[in-house]
């Protein structure tokens, strides 16, 4: 555990020197996260009883432009550049499990600029009134779930990295997932607001723990008391995931050719 421990501290530390793209991405979902509120305005005021009222909506909104980073998917630029280079030879010779490296890299690299925009897009919202304080137990419950949040996504971009063990360019699973997860995971449209007939199989979909079910926590709109059974949605999915991922990985090593030699 210590060797993954230190490169998840390692990587997190690195990625909290990005100061300056923390600023820029700061900017750029504020923007985005005010045309998104007059959006969802004009549709709040055509709306008969939506399953959301208009608290939450704009809670909602910012919820999801502060925590877009951890919920949004996106393949690893370096570890698919090794895999397509070859110098995925040398990620096979250190002596520590491949995929609990890779998870390591993942979740650093999910925390740390997550942390740097969500906490004054938080707080910005709420100086301007945005977003309510849901009391002490949906904060901690939906902190739980942000945890649980973080590993489910890690694991789905590692299937988008080791996809590259069959393709020459990762760019269309990248972008193919990347879509799929936006939408499902509620990052788009808050899931409550999509149709009825479609709500048991978001619910049994795992793409809702990357958003939705955080963030309603976090708004007092799903009860505290529902922590567990989101928390162990997330975690039997990531469960899944994880095995998926180690037998793609047996099946590729076993049949990977080092570019080059």
């Amino acid at each position: 555990m210590r060797p993954y421990l230190a490169i998840l501290s390692a990587r997190f530390r690195m990625l909290l020197q990005y100061r300056s793209a923390a600023a820029a991405g700061f900017v750029t979902q504020l923007f985005w996260g005010l045309i998104r509120m007059m959006i969802f305005q004009a549709f709040m005021e055509n709306s008969i009883s939506p399953p959301l009222d208009s608290r939450q909506i704009l809670g909602y909104i910012w919820l999801t432009q502060a925590f877009l980073l951890l919920a949004m998917v996106q393949g690893d630029g370096e570890i698919q550049a090794m895999i397509r280079t070859g110098n995925i030879g040398y990620e096979l010779l250190r002596p520590v499990d491949l995929q609990c490296l890779w998870l390591s890299r993942k979740i650093a690299t999910r925390l740390a600029p997550t942390l740097l925009r969500c906490v004054p897009l938080i707080g910005f919202a709420a100086l301007m009134g945005w977003l309510d304080w849901p009391g002490l137990a949906s904060a901690l419950a939906g902190v739980a779930a942000l945890a649980g949040a973080v590993l489910l996504s890690s694991c789905v971009c590692m299937l988008m990295d080791i996809s590259m063990f069959w393709t020459v360019s990762g760019a269309g699973m990248n972008r193919l997932i990347g879509a799929i997860t936006v939408f499902f995971s509620g990052q788009l449209i808050p899931l409550p607001l999509l149709p009825d007939a479609w709500q048991t199989t978001l619910a049994i979909l795992p793409f809702r723990g990357l958003a939705d079910a955080p963030f309603r926590l976090l708004l007092g709109q799903i009860p505290a008391s529902h922590v567990v059974g989101v928390v162990a949605h997330q975690l039997i999915w990531a469960g899944l995931l994880s095995l998926l991922i180690r037998g793609l990985m047996a099946r590729s090593l076993r049949r990977v050719v080092i570019q080059g030699g």
